[in-house]
């Protein structure tokens, strides 16, 4: 019988006691055990043999441990219903759904036996100095995409965007879209965050296109003002009052990137079990998943309170979260957008725009609006897939007469 480091040390102990060459009160203090411990020990000790040494439950199987036949349904679930799914997550699984109530350990060792792969890779960690969670919620969100298959096969990849709070972890945003990653996807995510939460004080991104612009390109018009006109998304930061910090390589955005991580393996088995094969199932599915993520994964913030600021009454969403560009008023007062030529209505009194530079906001519902200053000029409807932003192309070596807030990191003019 082979015995462990600290069993092969209480035989020496207890035979040494047993001899006189030690005090019940001494072998005590060397086995960390009482003196009545000792006692017993001693009168089970037997010359020449080991066995005494071992606890008496040895071998004997536990009252508490798993039956055979739950075993086997572990495992047979493992393979055919929850394929995929890690240890933590099955084990949840076995204890919401299934209600087979064991530990992720014993799940582990009972689907290692059983020739069941871990999902997860594990890797050596590199050592990074983490950054400081921000104390209070809404002081910070973390913003990203994820392209994936995640309907393996089903269904279309999908992009998922999202906005998660710094202080406690939680997702307050997130959506599948068909799309790829994109202004559009972005304005939407959070519009919704600022009316159910709030306005946050800053937003933590990449270096997207979508942000910010990666062109060397200026403009006169730029050059003069020192500054490049912003991306749509850039703006709409600016006119909300949202400081925009820019990470500078995906390791500074740890903690979305984690949760993306958790996401493409729960979520995508998620998926997987209930079928889902579309955008619209593959939202439904991730509305119910989030709520299960930010009761697991979330943490209570440092301070108490919040740094969301509610939306001004006077500001209107609508023009906010819009597509805008700004066109000078032709003679006949037409404006272009795209391939389209605008007629504008005479103003009050027959009072005419010719000259004037007037702001074309195409709104997230598909309406397109003309403002001149606060006054609205009109409205018609405008599929948004026929912005001209939407696809951008470099200002051609012309004179320009109007100048556009762009997508996805280059000045966009529209067609004439």
């Amino acid at each position: 019988m082979e015995l462990s480091q600290k069993e092969l040390q209480r035989v020496k102990v207890i035979e040494n006691a047993v001899a006189g060459r030690l005090t019940v009160r001494q072998a005590g203090e060397l086995l960390g055990l009482s003196q009545r411990q000792v006692k017993r020990l001693k009168q089970k000790y037997e010359p020449g043999g080991v066995d005494w040494v071992k606890h008496g439950n040895v071998g004997s199987k536990k009252p508490w441990g798993l039956s055979q036949a739950v075993a086997e349904r572990i495992v047979k679930l493992a393979r055919e219903v929850y394929v995929g799914f890690n240890d933590s997550h099955l084990t949840e699984k076995l204890v919401e759904a299934e209600k087979i109530a064991v530990s992720r350990e014993t799940v582990r060792r009972r689907l290692r036996a059983a020739g069941i792969a871990s999902p997860q890779k594990r890797r050596a960690r590199k050592y990074r100095s983490r950054r400081e969670r921000k104390p209070q919620l809404g002081m910070m969100l973390l913003t990203d995409a994820s392209r994936e298959d995640w309907l393996e096969g089903r269904g279309p990849a999908l992009t998922l965007i999202g906005y998660q709070d710094d202080a406690t972890s939680r997702v307050l945003q997130a959506r599948f879209q068909l799309a790829y990653e994109d202004t559009l996807g972005y304005m939407r995510g959070l519009r919704q965050v600022v009316e159910e939460h709030g306005i946050p004080l800053s937003l933590y991104r990449d270096q997207h296109g979508t942000f910010q612009r990666n062109d060397k390109h200026w403009t006169v018009e730029e050059q003069l003002t020192g500054r490049q006109t912003p991306t749509q998304m850039g703006r709409v930061l600016e006119e909300l009052g949202i400081e925009s910090i820019r990470a500078l390589s995906p390791q500074a955005k740890g903690r979305i990137e984690r949760m993306w991580k958790t996401f493409q393996d729960r979520l995508r088995s998620e998926l997987r079990l209930v079928g889902a094969k579309n955008v619209e199932e593959a939202n439904r599915t991730l509305e119910k998943f989030m709520g299960s993520y930010n009761r697991k994964f979330g943490v209570a913030p440092k301070q108490t309170g919040g740094m969301f600021r509610r939306a001004d009454r006077r500001l209107n969403l609508d023009r906010v979260f819009s597509l805008k560009y700004e066109r000078t008023v032709g003679r006949d007062h037409v404006v272009e957008f795209g391939s389209r030529s605008l007629q504008l209505p005479p103003g009050s009194n027959g009072t005419g725009y010719a000259g004037q530079k007037v702001e074309l906001s195409h709104q997230l519902n598909g309406e397109l609006h003309v403002w001149a200053g606060e006054r609205h000029l009109m409205q018609m409807s405008i599929p948004l897939d026929y912005a001209p932003g939407l696809a951008p192309k470099r200002p051609q070596a012309r004179k320009q007469k109007s100048r556009i807030y762009v997508l996805g990191g280059r000045p966009a003019m529209a067609a004439r």
